[in-house]
């Protein structure tokens, strides 16, 4: 039975669309080559990585478990509690940066190699399509073949499997948030039991399994903005995939033509996203180096040398001197390691294994008699850790003479991952007191011989009245004693 020859991509319209605005299914053919051979084998160790994670287990945690219901975020063995979660800001902003860094260096390396997207994709997908289906020409005679038990077979078994995919992605996924232990338990129970974590499944589920058995490609094509973002990033010395114009043109069969190109569109047939890359550099490439390696082994059949489709600039398959070092680099690389240096210290200063914070208590100010100032605080501690941990509460350093804290030095512990209020009064004698000032009050927790400083305002009345009252206050006390006497 005969098909329908692939359909030949041009620079006027996307080749996954056809001119009545119908979907043209592409069938990729199937590579191998260095490349290809690399991009696997990473594509695997992600794919292993995103499987591991939710099984590794850091501090009593996993290494990745965002803890929605408890508030608490575990990466990597250090757990954040949500006033921890604006230092992400500098993480987004620093990862944003580095990879506008790569974009101007490597170009859509990211798409083509480590985006979720591509790697479940190429990885998962496809192998499983071509295992089921064959390579490309059985595959489209099988999509032009008439409904037999075989042609249904088949497509029940790979969709069969791709839900199948589809749900242990979304399973892992959803682990990220409730941990295996709790998600394995609500798979044993009904799922009205836990009706927005089986809904919240079910959804992915069918999601995953539309976009890669159905609409694949044409989410990178159509929807991802960072493929739009790629010609602001990119110029004529960032490195893409391309085609070597004057080795290859002009193009034809072997022995017709002067060119290296014998236009077997072994190129075309390789590419997830049906372009042509002998039209040049254009928006639907990621870049993922098939074609690299498809025309690597036509050029090493036909005994021309490797490299008409290569790994490029603009600049070098012109010719020319390609510039590594530009302003744009530089500039990107110093907005990426600012975003990651002040996470770094952010992380150092605020990240820490206990949080706390001081507040005046409501109600009266401050409490004052002729002999003292009494300012009462209340304080929250907060323990991250996972296992209980003692804190002691004092005045810092640079407290003067005549302040103290009462039950200074005395000890309170917070079990693991739990929070505890305390009241403190700090006491200032009338002699002492010079009006309102600054305060630090220290907490220290252990284990880890932590210290959080916070400053507080000591308030207090007048302090020439409160002297003058004193002063009184002592002189009546002497004159008793006297008349005592």
């Amino acid at each position: 039975m005969s098909t329908t020859p692939p359909k030949r991509p041009n620079l006027v319209s996307v080749t996954t669309i056809n001119a009545d605005g119908s979907h043209y299914k592409l069938q990729p053919a199937d590579v191998s080559g260095r490349w290809t051979l690399a991009r696997r084998v990473f594509g695997v160790l992600l794919l292993i990585v995103y499987a591991a994670l939710p099984w590794i287990s850091l501090n009593g945690h996993p290494a990745v478990f965002f803890d929605v219901e408890f508030r608490q975020f575990h990466l990597l063995g250090l757990t954040l509690v949500p006033q921890d979660l604006w230092v992400m800001f500098f993480a987004v902003t620093g990862l944003g940066f580095a990879l506008f860094f790569i974009t101007s260096l490597l170009g859509r390396l990211w798409c083509g190699w480590a985006c979720p997207y591509t790697v479940f994709l190429e990885h998962v997908f496809r192998r499983i399509e071509r295992v089921i289906e064959g390579d490309a020409p059985a595959r489209r005679l099988l999509e032009s073949a008439p409904w037999t038990a075989g042609k249904f077979f088949k497509r029940v078994t790979k969709h069969l499997l791709f839900v199948a995919c589809s749900a242990l992605i979304a399973h892992i996924f959803i682990s990220y948030f409730v941990s295996l232990p709790r998600l394995y338990s609500f798979m044993h129970q009904s799922p009205l039991a836990h009706a927005t974590a089986f809904g919240i499944v079910a959804f992915l589920t069918l999601v995953l399994w539309f976009c890669f058995g159905w609409f694949r490609e044409q989410f990178c094509i159509i929807m991802c903005p960072y493929g739009r973002l790629q010609s602001a990033l990119t110029d004529d010395d960032t490195i893409i995939i391309g085609y070597d114009e004057k080795r290859g043109e002009p193009r034809g069969a072997k022995g017709k033509a002067e060119g290296d190109c014998i236009d077997c569109r072994r190129c075309i047939h390789v590419c997830p996203t049906g372009i042509d890359i002998r039209n040049g550099l254009q928006l639907e490439c990621i870049g993922c180096a098939a074609c690299v390696d498809a025309c690597d082994d036509i050029m090493t059949k036909v005994g021309r040398p490797k490299g008409l489709v290569r790994y490029d600039s603009l600049k070098g398959l012109a010719g020319k001197t390609r510039r590594i070092l530009r302003p744009r680099i530089y500039a990107y690389a110093a907005l990426a390691l600012l975003g990651m240096s002040a996470l770094g210290v952010t992380f150092a200063n605020k990240a820490r294994p206990y949080n706390a914070t001081v507040a005046r208590l409501e109600g009266t100010p401050f409490v004052a008699d002729s002999s003292t100032v009494r300012n009462i605080y209340q304080i929250r501690v907060l323990n991250k850790r996972n296992q209980e941990a003692t804190f002691t509460i004092r005045l810092g350093h640079e407290t003067p003479d005549g302040y103290e804290l009462s039950g200074a030095d005395q000890s309170f512990a917070v079990p693991a991952l739990g929070e505890l209020s305390r009241s403190c009064v700090v006491i200032a004698s009338a002699k002492a007191y010079q009006g309102q000032r600054d305060l630090a009050i220290e907490v220290h927790g252990e284990p880890g011989n932590v210290t959080i400083t916070e400053t507080v305002k000591f308030l207090g009345p007048n302090p020439i009245l409160l002297h003058e009252e004193a002063e009184k206050a002592e002189s009546q006390e002497e004159h008793h004693e006297k008349n005592h006497d």
